[in-house]
């Protein structure tokens, strides 16, 4: 933490929180209609849009600093969290006397496709942040980023789980839920993103957002 200043800091606490919760929203799956899905694909598409607009403001380096510090908190929190809350009941404090391999592998699994997954999104969104189309960077970042994160979490996290009803359904989990993830990008997250870099451009910044779009 004192590698990083403000603003960087908030970015790191914002990381950490929407890692934690989604690991918890992830263990629970829920159907609407014909679709099995967890209530993590809602929650984890923010990190990418907040990385894309941590790239855009301040480099990729510094991105990258914020990924790799918040990795730890990320972890211990998932877990902590998401044993006392496992699969969404409450079982106390109690619950972390004894070891989850269940919330376990969700915690490892989401450190592995948070890390491969934020760079490949931070790769992406530096090659194509110049253009001057702005909403290019973030849509395609997101596309690669959330495949790479969702397939590394769901066979990490539940491939032969102890959980069976996951262990048996986690590849048309993880299908639905790279679908809900990008159209929840594409649809509100991006518009979303564009709305707060003009924002940004227009009342931090103070320069045209065509500027600030080629950063």
């Amino acid at each position: 933490m004192s590698t990083l200043k403000s603003p960087y800091i908030r970015l790191f606490l914002l990381h950490v929180l929407i890692i934690i919760l989604s690991n918890y929203a992830v263990q629970i799956p829920f159907e609407a209609g014909p679709i099995l899905t967890t209530y993590g694909a809602f929650t984890y598409p923010f990190i990418f849009i907040t990385t894309d607009l941590t790239v855009r403001l301040y480099g990729a380096n510094q991105a990258r600093k914020v990924i790799f510090l918040a990795m730890i908190p990320a972890l211990v929190g998932s877990y902590v969290i998401g044993t006392i809350f496992e699969q969404g009941n409450f079982r106390g404090l109690s619950a972390l006397n004894e070891f989850s391999l269940f919330v376990f592998r969700i915690a490892c699994a989401s450190l592995g496709a948070y890390i491969i997954g934020q760079l490949m999104d931070i790769l992406v969104f530096s090659h194509l942040r110049k253009l001057k189309a702005w909403w290019v960077a973030p849509s395609c970042s997101s596309i690669i980023g959330n495949l790479i994160d969702t397939l590394v979490f769901f066979f990490i996290a539940f491939y032969k789980s102890p959980d069976l009803f996951m262990a048996q359904n986690w590849v048309e989990i993880a299908l639905v839920d790279y679908s809900v993830k990008i159209l929840a990008c594409l649809m509100l997250l991006v518009p979303l993103y564009g709305l707060l870099l003009a924002f940004i451009a227009k009342y931090i910044i103070k320069k045209p957002l065509q500027t600030i779009a080629s950063w």
